[in-house]
């Protein structure tokens, strides 16, 4: 017997939203004001959503443990996968003492803190973002960026901001693509619609994560760098999001930016090297000299990791891997055991549960390949060393993954009680100032689900609908979700988790969660700003249709 959903339990839309974003507001509260510890938190949100599930939207309790455990099954596969292989494989560097090696080469290079967030965090972050998305990026980087001497917050959250660039395009463009799934507009067009917000927005994000890091007179000494980094990436992601579609914006900006960013430092230093005022002396330290096989031995996990994902992600490639195995089935007991109904759907239709354990194909087996080929160019560490390591990774991560586990599961409670379409809901009720609130959607999404594919698969079809009821380009809208969500994910529990888990500062997230929080709001306030003005003042900035 179907469960039919109901959206607005009170027959006041802002009362019923109010209500539905209890269980979020316990995640803030418990962050940013109690400063409990992740998995804490995460626990307390879940809570709080089951009871307003069963009490307020009255699911079935049985039905709200098993959407609950179908987040937690999504949350171990393939998201901790990511993260457990990402953080290995960093560890691995680490106990060889290759790490070491990349430390000095990148001093050698720069020395300076700036321009290695710029290089690390915001262009190699971005390809990993292009290519394998999921939380790989902030695990891989943030643990660069700690182990060159950065503090584990500022480690942590200098990723997350500057994860915002490539996200709407993670992945090889799987958000834009699902977007165009569910609302049935054109990918490519849609494609151009973000391309026009994305990139805008991308020449800010390394100006505004370097003033953070050292404020903005000191982020005035290497305005060149920034310059350059800000438009090798957002230009060339306007281009291919243009002309070629969604795959490979982030991919070929990333590029380019690396490139652009290594032939500025062969004419030009800044006057003055940079740290933090909290490092310890030998954090801050470049002068070993190492040969330049040494160098491409130590980069070499890194330079194997970075092809893998890259391939792992190709649309054939994932298609040959597939073939080999991949297991799919209808949840039990939650498939197509509830009804969405109207405004959601134009009819009442059952809501799909499906899980799909393609263990060859997924990122985090592209992780594990890469480490278990860069095994042997380590010297001296053997496999026997390497399964150690796994083992004390997965020790290292146990509050991380329950952290993580708890937080999908609390999404799909919501996704599955129809609370989630309620706060979507409460957004159309707008009217005209809807452009100003469809990246908030966007950025509510991804703080629920931790993923901008998901968030846009969530509210996609729902921006399409309101925007053509209120008279606004439906493309706009749906690419201003994709958008609006890049901001949502530095704050969403899940992105926090990996950081915290990468930097060693498992039980500190809340205030990772305090450090990003402000930046995700004003971000998020800019793209909004910016939506609304290529709705009604500058829409010669949108594509010609």
């Amino acid at each position: 017997m179907l469960w039919t959903q109901v959206y607005d339990p009170f027959s006041n839309i802002t009362l019923s939203a109010m209500v539905a974003m209890l269980p979020l507001a316990i995640l803030f509260y418990m962050l940013a004001v109690r400063r409990a510890k992740g998995h804490v938190a995460a626990a307390c949100g879940l809570a709080g959503a089951f009871a307003a599930t069963v009490a307020v939207w009255g699911m079935p309790a049985g039905l709200a443990v098993n959407a609950t455990l179908y987040g937690v099954a999504m949350g171990l596969f393939p998201i901790i996968w990511i993260v457990l292989t990402a953080v290995w494989l960093y560890n691995m560097t680490v106990e060889s003492g290759e790490f070491e090696i990349i430390k000095s080469s990148l001093a050698r290079l720069t020395d300076d803190r700036r321009l290695q967030a710029l290089f690390i965090a915001f262009a190699f972050g971005a390809f990993l973002e292009g290519t394998a998305g999921f939380g790989t990026p902030v695990a891989i980087t943030a643990a660069m960026l700690m182990g060159l001497g950065f503090s584990p917050v500022y480690a942590g959250g200098i990723c997350l901001i500057a994860n915002t660039a490539p996200v709407a395009f993670g992945a090889l463009g799987i958000p834009v693509i699902v977007a165009s799934q569910v609302s049935g507009l054109d990918t490519l067009t849609l494609s151009q619609y973000v391309g026009r917000q994305l990139p805008v927005f991308s020449l800010i994000v390394p100006l505004w994560m370097t003033v953070v890091m050292c404020g903005f007179k000191r982020t005035m000494e290497v305005m060149p760098a920034i310059v350059v980094a800000s438009v090798c990436f957002s230009g060339t992601q306007f281009i291919f999001a243009d002309w070629h579609g969604p795959t490979l914006p982030d991919v070929m900006a990333a590029i380019v930016t690396i490139v652009g960013l290594l032939v500025l430092l062969r004419f030009w230093k800044p006057a003055r090297t940079w740290h933090f005022a909290d490092e310890k002396p030998e954090a801050a330290t470049g002068e070993t000299r190492h040969s330049t096989g040494e160098v491409l031995r130590a980069w070499a996990p890194y330079a194997i990791l970075a092809v893998f994902v890259f391939f792992w992600g190709l649309g054939s490639v994932k298609t040959f891997l597939n073939n080999i195995f991949i297991m799919s089935f209808e949840w039990p007991g939650l498939h197509a055991a509830i009804a969405k109904t109207a405004p959601i759907v134009k009819a009442d239709a059952p809501y799909a549960a499906k899980f799909t354990f393609n263990l060859i194909s997924a990122g985090g087996t592209a992780i594990l390949f890469a480490g278990l080929l860069s095994v042997p160019v380590m010297p001296g560490y053997g496999y026997g060393r390497a399964f150690g390591c796994l083992a004390r990774t997965c020790y290292q991560l146990r509050f991380p993954i329950l952290t993580i586990v708890m937080i999908l599961g609390l999404a799909q409670l919501m996704n599955y009680s129809g609370m989630s379409s309620t706060l979507g809901i409460a957004f159309t009720h707008t009217g005209a100032l809807f452009p100003f609130f469809a990246p908030i959607m966007g950025w509510l999404g991804v703080f629920l689900t931790g993923s901008n594919t998901s968030s846009n698969a969530l509210f996609g079809s729902m921006q399409h609908a309101t925007a053509s009821a209120v008279g606004v380009d439906p493309y706009l809208t749906v690419a201003a979700n994709a958008t609006g969500g890049v901001t949502g994910k530095m704050i969403s529990p899940q992105s926090i988790s990996v950081a915290t888990a990468s930097t060693h500062t498992v039980g500190q997230e809340g205030a990772l969660f305090r450090f990003a929080l402000k930046h995700s709001i004003a971000m998020t306030l800019v793209i909004c700003v910016l939506v609304t003005l290529q709705a009604y003042v500058i829409p010669w900035m949108l594509p010609a249709r």
